[in-house]
């Protein structure tokens, strides 16, 4: 098969039938390097997403110095190849031109650092199964992304594998969990949820595996741990990459071993726990950074499961929308859903939703305490404003203005961060005239993980600035 022929298969497929959906075929590919130190390295492709540079996280890891940590990510499209550069110093290159995100025709060659790299099909396809139902457990879509992460949910449920849930704030890992749960052996057992950002320092090994009496000041009686209330059924660590890094060693052996030693304490207990973890952060970032320990990751992502946003999966807001809708109306006693109008629904579609599922649940929530009859219109939803950020008031203070009424601890906080982060990240990048590196550098950011931020909340460079080093020189180390 010649790579470089239009006429050769697509890299991805999605087969329907009866225009519904039913799989996708993966055509395994070869990522191998044609010139660098590494020449002749290869990597035999058989998942849609895979990633290179010099750390070990990546999938494809090379040794050229003026290679970055995580480089780049090279992602299997139904149009061909499409090629990101992950926020590296010395940029990706087709040719002359700077790869920032684009689609290369089959065959062609890439440039990082000194290195030169060449992915082409091969014969073998791999069939991604996707789930015939629109819901699993109390998750909803019935896009090809969720269908397609339903199936893998309903294969590694009954196993006790431990599972990574990657994805932003309000995209659905605590009912990825639920479901992991539910659908377990383990589901008549306790499921402990333990957000790992919300635990003060000095008190989190006590939480996590508890304590002994008087072992410290306070500690007045004997105290059980998370992994020990969670005995024989399943642990959630929500905010996984918030856990102090002086912590992450002590969870790693509990991984490794299934023992726990409570603080203070003297002998070891047995746990029989599966453990699902969460973050909205990017771990392999964190690892290349030194802020997350690498085999706690390779630990914890035995089974990584990738929510998509909802700018994602459009086709998902309605079905949503509705289900929302028929749970306000079985709590309201309605005997039935409310109903919504075609441009209160074209509303929501258009919408970019930067909190996700969660923020449409909360607009959903209020447009129907707003609805004067039993049908939603356009003029009932109420989108939180640009740039806008919720300032909290003493305690007794009303929270209803800012959209708080009926959410939990956690909702709540989740849309202040929000709002915190678009008007933070508005202001910076208003500051720095445009330009990403400088407001990556005084934000504490990697150049990646601004730009997603930036992406993530419709946030646009000023036309004609750039995302290059401060100083517009190309630096030769990574």
């Amino acid at each position: 098969m010649d790579p470089a022929d239009a006429s050769a298969p697509a890299p991805l497929k999605t087969v329907f039938v009866n225009a519904r959906a039913t799989s996708k075929q993966l055509r395994k590919s070869r990522l191998y390097v044609v010139e660098g130190p590494d020449t002749g390295k290869e990597l035999v492709v058989t998942k849609e997403r895979v990633r290179g540079g010099r750390g070990a996280v990546n999938d494809l890891v090379l040794t050229d110095q003026a290679v970055s940590g995580i480089h780049f990510e090279i992602a299997a499209e139904e149009n061909g190849y499409r090629v990101r550069d992950l926020g590296s110093t010395n940029g990706t290159f087709y040719g002359e031109a700077v790869i920032k995100d684009l689609v290369l025709p089959r065959g062609s060659v890439f440039r990082v650092g000194s290195t030169r790299l060449k992915i082409e099909p091969l014969d073998e396809v791999v069939n991604i199964p996707l789930s015939s139902d629109d819901r699993l457990d109390k998750l909803v879509g019935r896009s090809v992304r969720m269908r397609e992460i339903f199936a893998t949910l309903e294969k590694v449920a009954p196993s006790d594998l431990t599972v990574l849930v990657e994805g932003e704030t309000g995209t659905g890992k605590e009912r990825v969990a639920h479901a992991l749960h539910n659908l377990s052996r383990r589901a008549t057992r306790p499921f402990v949820v333990q957000d790992c950002g919300a635990i003060p320092k000095d008190l989190v090994e006590s939480i996590l595996f508890g304590h002994e009496k008087g072992s410290f000041t306070g500690a007045h009686s004997q105290h059980r741990g998370c992994f020990e209330q969670a005995a024989g059924g399943t642990l959630f660590l929500d905010e996984i990459g918030e856990l102090d890094l002086a912590m992450q060693p002590k969870l790693l052996r509990v991984l490794e071993t299934r023992e726990i030693k409570r603080v203070g304490g003297d002998r070891t207990v047995k746990v029989d726990v599966r453990v699902v973890a969460a973050t909205n952060r990017d771990l392999r970032d964190m690892v290349e950074q030194g802020r997350f320990r690498e085999d706690l990751y390779f630990r914890l992502s035995v089974i990584q499961i990738s929510l998509p946003s909802l700018r994602e999966r459009k086709e998902d807001v309605s079905i949503l929308a509705r289900e929302f809708l028929r749970d306000i109306g079985e709590r309201r006693g309605l005997g039935g859903p409310l109903g919504m109008s075609s441009d209160a629904l074209a509303s929501l579609e258009s919408h970019a939703w930067p909190g996700n599922v969660r923020e449409l649940r909360n607009v959903i929530e209020r447009a129907a305490s707003l609805a004067d009859g039993p049908e939603i219109s356009s003029a009932d939803l109420a989108f939180q404003p640009v740039g806008s950020v919720a300032v909290v008031g003493g305690p007794g203070e009303s929270l209803v203005k800012d959209g708080f009424e009926g959410l939990s601890f956690k909702e709540a906080k989740a849309s202040i961060l929000d709002r915190f982060e678009l008007a933070y990240l508005s202001e910076a990048i208003q500051r720095h005239t445009g330009n990403i590196s400088r407001a990556a550098a005084e934000a504490g950011l990697t150049r990646f993980h601004l730009r997603e931020l930036l992406k993530k909340h419709g946030i646009q460079p000023r036309r004609g600035t750039t995302e290059g080093p401060a100083d517009g020189v190309e630096e030769e180390e990574a």
